[in-house]
């Protein structure tokens, strides 16, 4: 009989998700200041692309955060599909943008390992859960 229950890792995931969305939805409002946007395929986005980019991966996660919160089967290829394009994002943003003078490098490492590790040992988790799943 499959456990149906999420479990804390998944839960944190799912609230780490929610807070994310509400981020991205947030981008185009600019709270954090003027550099604040949306980057996207590794390039930080303005404009139109930054008002619809935004809300719309904000949008993608809060559906996401829904699915691993109910466990439901469609967060499933999402979280792989999110995951891949955290690594292939971050990969792009350091290919296309020098490094700042005023952030340390490791800040960079920590962020790409935290924003790396979240995304892809969530996808992982729902895949080993994947039975259950509904």
């Amino acid at each position: 009989m499959a456990n149906r229950e999420r479990g804390a890792a998944l839960t944190i995931f799912a609230v780490l998700f929610g807070i994310l969305a509400i981020s991205n939805l947030l981008k185009p409002l600019h709270l954090g200041g003027a550099d604040t946007a949306f980057v996207f395929l590794g390039q930080r986005t303005s404009g139109l692309a930054n008002t619809l980019l935004g809300p719309l991966f904000g949008i993608f996660l809060a559906v996401y955060a829904y699915g691993i919160w109910n466990m439901k089967r469609f967060a499933l290829p999402m979280g792989h599909a999110y995951a891949t394009y955290v690594i292939l994002n971050l990969v792009l943003w350091s290919l296309r943008t020098p490094p700042a003078e005023n952030v340390p490098v490791a800040f960079g490492i920590v962020y790409a390992a935290v924003a790396i590790g979240v995304s892809l040992t969530a996808a992982i988790m729902l895949t080993q859960r994947k039975a259950d799943l509904t």
